[in-house]
C-alpha cells in the first residue's frame, strides 16, 4: 500500500510531541539497561579510569552500594569485571578458579546487600587473570589453546554461580564453551543460571579503554585476532549464534555495538532469540569527548545510539551510561 500527498503527509503525525509519543515505535526504559562495573581490591576504594571520564573500579564494600543504586533507578542487571592485582595473575590465570576471588566476593556482596532485587551478570574469560593478557591458555608458540582453555573456563564458571552470580557470560570466543559450560551447570544443579553468549565479539579497536580498567592492556603480549572475529565478517557471526543458541546459550550478544546494527538485526531476524548489545569502552568515551569538546551534548548522544539498538532488535544493552540514561528516563 502507498499513500499520496496530500491525502497523506507523513509530518501530520510529528507535528506535536504528545502525537510523537503515540506513534514511537521503538522505547527504552531502565529495565532495558545492565550496568558494566569494575572491581578492585581495597576498602572504601575508587579509583578513577582515566580513560573513561566517569567510570570508576570500586572495591567490594563500594559495589555493594553501586548495586543498591541500581536498584533503585529500576536498572535490573549489574555486570562485573575485575581489575586483578599483578602479584595474582599467572600464565595460567589460576585466580580465576579462588573462590575467594575478586569477583566471587563482589557477588556475594551485592547479594547480600539486594538478594534477588537484582541479577549479577559475570565475565567468563581469562584475560583478567592472565599475566599476559589473553583470554585463554598459551601453548609452547604463544597461540591460545581452545580445548585446554575450555576446560579452564568451565571451572571458572562453576565457581561464579557458586558464588551467586545469576547470568555467566562467557566472552572468550572459544569454540564449544557453551556446550562444555552448559552441562558442567546442569550437573552441579545450577538449572537456572543463565548464559548470556558473547556469541559475536569482534577484534576491534574499540576495546582499549576497558583493558586499562580490567589491567591487562599493559600486559597484552600480540592480539586476539585468532578467536575474536574478524569485522569485515557478518556471515560468520551468524554461524557463531546458531552453534551457541544450539549448545545452550539463552541469550547472545553483539561486540562492539554501534558499529555492528547490521549484525544484530541479522541475529534477531533469523533467530528470534533475546539479542544484547555491548555499548563498549571506546563508544562510551567517545560520547564523553565530544561532550568535552563541545561538539556535541552527552545525554542526547547517549538516548540517540540506545534508542539505535533497539531499534536494530535488541532486548537490553549493556553500557557505562546506565546510570546516567536510568536517571533521564526515570525523569
Amino acid at each position: 500500500m502507498t499513500g499520496h500527498y496530500p491525502n497523506t503527509r507523513l509530518r501530520r503525525t510529528r507535528a506535536s510531541g504528545w502525537s510523537r509519543a503515540l506513534h514511537r515505535e521503538n522505547r527504552l526504559a531502565p529495565t532495558d539497561l545492565i550496568w558494566p562495573l569494575f572491581v578492585t581490591e581495597g576498602q572504601g576504594v575508587e579509583e578513577p579510569v582515566a580513560t573513561l571520564p566517569g567510570v570508576s573500579r570500586w572495591s567490594v564494600d563500594g559495589i555493594a552500594k553501586r548495586a543498591k543504586e541500581a536498584v533503585d533507578l529500576g536498572i535490573p542487571v549489574i555486570a562485573l569485571f575485575p581489575n586483578t592485582p599483578s602479584d595474582k595473575r599467572s600464565d595460567d590465570g589460576g585466580e580465576a578458579h579462588n573462590p575467594d576471588n575478586l569477583m566471587c566476593r563482589a557477588i556475594k556482596a551485592i547479594k547480600n546487600a539486594c538478594g534477588e532485587d537484582i541479577g549479577v551478570l559475570t565475565d567468563v574469560a581469562l584475560d583478567p587473570y592472565t599475566s599476559h593478557g589473553q583470554d585463554g591458555l598459551l601453548d609452547a608458540n604463544g597461540y591460545v589453546t581452545n580445548d585446554e582453555t575450555v576446560a579452564a573456563l568451565v571451572d571458572q564458571a562453576i565457581n561464579q554461580a557458586e558464588a551467586g552470580a545469576n547470568i555467566i557470560a562467557p566472552s572468550d570466543m572459544m569454540d564449544g564453551r557453551i556446550q562444555a559450560i552448559r552441562m558442567a551447570l546442569e550437573m552441579g544443579n545450577h538449572h537456572n543460571v543463565q548464559i548470556m553468549s558473547y556469541a559475536a565479539k569482534y577484534a576491534s579497536a574499540f576495546y582499549g579503554p576497558f583493558r586499562d580498567a580490567v589491567g591487562s592492556g599493559g600486559l597484552l603480549k600480540g592480539d586476539k585476532k585468532t578467536y575474536q572475529m574478524d569485522p569485515a565478517n557478518g556471515d560468520e557471526a551468524l554461524r557463531e549464534v546458531e552453534f551457541d543458541i544450539a549448545e545452550g546459550a539463552d541469550s547472545v550478544m553483539v561486540k562492539p555495538g554501534l558499529a555492528y546494527l547490521d549484525i544484530i538485526y541479522r541475529v534477531k531476524e533469523r533467530f528470534s532469540v533475546p539479542v544484547f548489545a555491548y555499548q563498549v569502552s571506546g563508544e562510551y568515551a567517545m560520547i564523553e569527548a565530544a561532550q568535552a569538546a563541545g561538539i556535541g551534548d552527552r545525554d542526547a548522544l547517549l538516548m540517540e545510539k540506545l534508542i539505535a539498538f533497539k531499534r536494530a532488535g535488541c532486548s537490553g544493552v549493556l553500557t557505562y551510561h546506565a546510570p546516567v540514561a536510568a536517571r533521564l528516563l526515570n525523569g
